[in-house]
């Protein structure tokens, strides 16, 4: 191997780690099929138009939304991955992602890790498929505010607009209610100090929320299946030839 190929595979290592230290994103290629997948991880918070504390360990929505997009337009990006273990974090932030993961034309999965709770629940769901690990919890709760909050009749209704968004997303995208995720999200009897229910991984594929158990290599080889399925449909795999 000559040197400037050796440099030039340093190079590219060090650009991949660089991105994977960054914002936790890598595209997988390796695989014996040849598809090209990006991964995307979603961790810790959601961070919206401010900034959280520095100690925090978050995903910024406006590092997510410009990579969608790339991904969208690149014609070689074959599929899409998506790990997921993030306690929530800002509304719309978390509304704008998985609205733009569920316009994506190419497969999507998405893989719940640790927890997949508030609004990563419409993330998690905004996939095509979705999967998660028996240890991993989902907490589905009422919309919260933070800072000033004006008790008028007004703002209740918005609050209600806002929750409202969040239950149709959820339920559009996946096999429950909407109105068995109110029943849920206003539950009693399960969180000391609030309101709401925590799901267990198998408790939420039996609530239609997640599409399926399973890990890493499930969901891996469920994406290949779909991607195979995509390239054998003329139609979907247009974008790849034009």
């Amino acid at each position: 191997m000559s040197e400037e190929k050796k440099k030039a595979e340093r190079e590219e290592d060090a650009a991949v780690n660089e991105e994977i230290q960054d914002m936790g994103q890598v595209t997988l290629e390796e695989n014996t099929v040849r598809h090209r997948i990006h991964l995307l991880t979603i961790i810790g918070e959601v961070e919206g138009h401010e900034s959280a504390p520095g100690h925090s360990k978050t995903t910024k929505y406006e590092h997510v939304l410009p990579k969608l997009a790339m991904i969208e337009d690149d014609r070689n990006v074959d599929g899409l991955l998506i790990l997921l273990n993030t306690v929530g974090g800002d509304v719309e932030a978390g509304l704008a992602i998985a609205e733009m993961i569920a316009s994506l034309s190419i497969p999507t999965v998405s893989l719940v890790l640790g927890g997949g709770h508030s609004i990563g629940v419409p993330m998690a769901v905004s996939a095509d498929y979705s999967f998660v690990v028996p240890s991993a919890t989902m907490v589905i709760h009422p919309v919260r505010s933070n800072g000033m909050f004006i008790g008028v009749a007004q703002t209740y209704r918005n609050m209600e607009k806002i929750q409202d968004r969040i239950t149709t997303f959820i339920a559009g995208h996946s096999n429950i209610s909407q109105e068995r995720l109110e029943e849920l999200m206003l539950d009693t009897s399960q969180l000391v100090k609030d309101v709401g229910t925590m799901l267990e991984g198998e408790d939420a594929v039996r609530e239609g929320l997640i599409d399926e158990v399973g890990g890493i290599r499930e969901a891996l080889s469920k994406l290949h299946q779909m991607i195979k399925e995509n390239e054998q449909n003329p139609t979907i795999s247009e974008r790849k030839s034009s």
